[in-house]
């Protein structure tokens, strides 16, 4: 196992040391180890907001496609046909260019940041005890001319920030219950906000009359129980980072259904078979419902429409013929 580690953090050296780097770069500018830790998660989400916007895209177009996904559902039911449904399913997909697993995207592409990230602050944190007894930091990854790096040294290791050690975690020795209170709120915080952003997902669905799908609503349920797991495994400086990126998370998705980045509607986009097929069934109802007073209108008017054309026709026409008649013969006489 310990082979592994050290493979895969041979790979990821170069990855550390940027992320440390980087850190090191905004301590010096503002010397706060919080304050480094949200200024790097503003940059690593500003490179994952193009995916944020593409996964919300692709769960709002999941859900629309939900009528069509049923009536495949139905049309193909029982284990025999399980094989066409996801033929079906799949050409579904490929037609309306939509991910199924987009939704998640998001989710995803934090865990090898939280990684990255949780073997930074290790990094960070790194004594080195000595024959004597002696506790000594040694930081790594950060430049050893930085200013965090003389701090980290000077504090034996400890990324002290308002009386928290953001190294430990919610279970670390902390000395006393209040002490370790922060960084349970830390972690509830953290699982509250990821609650509240898929919230306002189902919200902006409901206003749209999108159903959500079953597969969604599961996940949704899960995977902030899971990373809450994580969260109590994990030092408090990678929780912060994860309590700063779901609220540019939320903030990202509420401009984009203020703006309409998400309406299928808008920007010219086609609309999904399942919406495009109930569209096209409205004006045959519509049609339907035209017709019938146009024929039933027409019957009744010829009724009464014959009285009045009856002396509007011109009697005397068949007698005017033969005149005319007459006129023409003493012409030509």
């Amino acid at each position: 196992m310990s082979s592994i580690t050290h493979f895969f953090g041979g790979i990821f050296q170069p990855i550390f040391r940027l992320f440390g780097f980087l850190l090191a770069f905004f301590y010096g500018v503002i010397p706060n180890y919080a304050v480094a830790i949200i200024l790097l998660t503003i940059v690593i989400m500003g490179a994952l907001t193009p995916f944020t916007i593409k996964s919300t895209k692709s769960m709002m177009a999941m859900q629309k496609l939900q009528p069509e996904i049923k009536k495949l559902q139905q049309k193909y039911k029982g284990p025999e046909n399980r094989q066409l449904l996801n033929d079906e399913l799949m050409k579904l997909y490929r037609e309306e260019g939509v991910n199924p697993i987009g939704g998640c995207l998001p989710l995803l592409l934090q865990a090898p940041f939280l990684f990255i990230l949780y073997s930074v602050i290790k990094g960070l944190a790194f004594t080195v005890t000595s024959k004597k007894g002696v506790v000594s930091a040694q930081p790594r990854y950060i430049p050893h001319t930085s200013k965090m790096y003389e701090n980290l040294v000077h504090s034996g290791g400890h990324l002290n920030v308002f009386g928290m050690d953001l190294s430990l975690k919610p279970f670390s020795s902390h000395g006393s219950v209040a002490a370790a209170i922060p960084f349970f709120v830390f972690v509830a915080v953290a699982v509250a906000l990821q609650y509240f952003q898929m919230a306002q997902m189902n919200n902006r669905n409901r206003k749209t009359g999108q159903s959500l799908p079953s597969q969604q609503q599961t996940m949704q349920r899960i995977l902030p129980i899971v990373f809450a797991y994580f969260y109590m495994v994990i030092p408090a400086a990678v929780v912060l980072y994860m309590i700063i990126s779901t609220v540019i998370r939320i903030i990202t998705q509420d401009l984009m259904f203020r703006a309409g980045v998400s309406n299928p509607h808008k920007n010219g986009r086609a609309l999904p078979a399942a919406a495009a097929a109930a569209v096209e069934e409205l004006p045959a109802e519509s049609e339907s419902t035209k017709t019938k007073p146009s024929t039933s209108a027409p019957a009744k008017k010829p009724r009464s429409s014959s009285r009045p054309q009856s002396p509007a026709r011109p009697v005397p026409q068949p007698p005017a013929q033969p005149r005319a008649k007459a006129k023409r013969k003493r012409k030509a006489r």
